[in-house]
């Protein structure tokens, strides 16, 4: 089902639409009040229009082929300076460098879940982070998004969040 929707890399014009998916997921995901949205709205619009012409934030958008202009699912990748670290796989251990990627904005609109799109987008978005040089890529995810993230070879670890003041 997925071949009947069109990925393409999100620009300056589609900020808007950026905006609205991340109010959305955070509205979903934490039941986020109509106030805090409009403060969440305002926020992301800033950084998105700095972050996107910088390269720090690169992202795609997914539509029907029948109806090109109404995306329906999106995904972000932001870029950021890392210290080199060391990165487990099966039977290897590698000290690696280069940018970490943190997949943020996962997000398909409620008429178009279980199709697929998720899965589509983050095909997109990891193509990106290696062409991009990415050498670490993270997420945080969501009880129902799991199972999508660990299909796609993402791995739980040990990150620890602070909740503290700071």
């Amino acid at each position: 089902m997925t071949t009947a929707f069109l990925v393409r890399r999100a620009t300056l014009a589609d900020v808007p639409t950026m905006v609205h998916q991340r109010v959305e997921m955070f509205r979903d995901i934490h039941g986020l009040a109509d106030d805090q949205c409009e403060l969440m709205a305002a926020a992301s619009r800033r950084f998105l229009e700095s972050a996107l012409p910088a390269g720090e934030y690169l992202a795609w958008l997914a539509a029907p082929h029948a109806s090109p202009d109404e995306v329906v699912a999106g995904a972000g990748l932001q870029l950021r300076h890392a210290m080199p670290r060391v990165r487990r796989r099966a039977e290897s251990t590698q000290v690696v460098s280069g940018p970490q990627g943190i997949v943020l904005n996962v997000f398909t609109e409620r008429a178009w879940r279980r199709r697929g799109l998720a899965k589509l987008i983050l095909k997109h978005v990891i193509a990106g982070a290696r062409a991009a040089g990415v050498s670490d890529l993270v997420l945080h995810a969501s009880t129902e998004g799991r199972p999508l993230y660990e299909s796609l070879e993402f791995q739980p670890t040990n990150e620890m969040r602070y909740m503290g003041e700071l």
